[in-house]
């Protein structure tokens, strides 16, 4: 592969407002987290994920999501959106009328975790794609894509075979196009961050064929996530989900470690000639705000290097 071959832009779709603060034990102050969701937008990403719209007993910490979207700062520039795994969460989401959710489908290969995760099994999950399109059609929308979840890996029921995503993938391609929709995008996630560069290409390079534009979700439980990045982009992925600082992880699946760091893909991307669109110096400031907000060190390690060096150049200066 050469840089040629490498996509020349890159979108990143931040989730760490929702991810990041869904997995502490307290609740965070919806003041502190709207300051955190008006640092990203300050350093130009686009797309923010800011909350769930899910069960409170499950997740309390976004019980407050109605509350949080109402307070989002007004943008012309940002798309803030949310989280939703069952058609009532879509409606709450829908009924707050500040958000840009698109028509997502849920799913996974293995139904331990989505009996856990979504309250639901494989076949149940392709059985209901007729009910989300009718209430997508009831807001205006189409289906756009469809998240595989676990899609290298399960805590549960350990590793996941290729060609089981591609299975579950072509089932909802069959699913949609006999109610007339068609997937615009495949979201591959890794849960519990056990993909690898060479389950990731081979994961893509089974899908391919289908002609749907693949994102990635990646965690890094494993230390694998930035790597993944790269084999990914030598793959032509150009959509990526990731976490400021590396926050976050899954309620459902314990030791899951937070989302790659968006501004660890951002330097990658920029250092191969990649734009994202993004402002590196101040991604970093949201990095070490989201530390502060936080209360502990994350994961991310460009925010640190990058706080460091700034410290060695002041002594100097001194």
């Amino acid at each position: 592969m050469t840089n040629s071959e490498l996509p020349r832009t890159v979108c990143i779709r931040e989730v760490g407002p929702r991810e990041g603060f869904q997995i502490l034990a307290k609740v965070t102050p919806i003041e502190q987290r709207l300051k955190l969701i008006e640092a990203l937008a300050h350093a130009d990403v686009r797309q923010i994920e800011v909350a769930a719209f899910v069960r409170v007993d499950k997740v309390p910490q976004m019980a407050d999501a109605e509350a949080l979207v109402a307070a989002l700062p007004q943008s012309s520039s940002v798309e803030y959106s949310a989280l939703y795994l069952n058609t009532k969460g879509f409606e709450r989401a829908e009924r707050t009328g500040r958000l840009c959710n698109k028509g997502w489908l849920y799913s996974s290969p293995s139904n331990t975790f989505l009996q856990a995760n979504n309250n639901t099994t494989i076949e149940q999950s392709i059985a209901s794609v007729p009910e989300w399109i009718r209430a997508f059609k009831a807001h205006g929308k189409r289906v756009h894509g469809l998240m595989i979840s676990t899609a290298f890996g399960c805590e549960l029921e350990g590793q996941v075979a290729p060609s089981a995503v591609q299975a579950l993938a072509h089932r909802f391609v069959a699913a949609c196009a006999a109610h007339g929709e068609q997937l615009a995008e495949l979201s591959l996630a890794d849960t519990v961050g056990r993909g690898t560069p060479n389950s990731i290409r081979e994961c893509i390079a089974l899908l391919r064929p289908l002609g749907i534009p693949i994102s990635l979700h990646l965690h890094d439980t494993w230390g694998l996530g930035l790597s993944n990045v790269y084999a990914a982009l030598l793959e032509g992925v150009s959509i990526f989900e990731s976490s400021i600082a590396g926050m976050g992880g899954c309620p459902f699946t314990p030791g899951a470690a937070g989302n790659v760091a968006t501004e660890d893909i951002v330097y990658l991307c920029h250092s191969l000639g990649i734009e994202t669109g993004i402002d590196f110096e101040r991604l970093c400031d949201a990095a070490e705000l989201a530390e502060l907000v936080v209360g502990a060190p994350l994961p991310g390690r460009v925010y640190r290097a990058r706080s460091a060096e700034r410290a060695q150049r002041t002594v100097k200066i001194l």
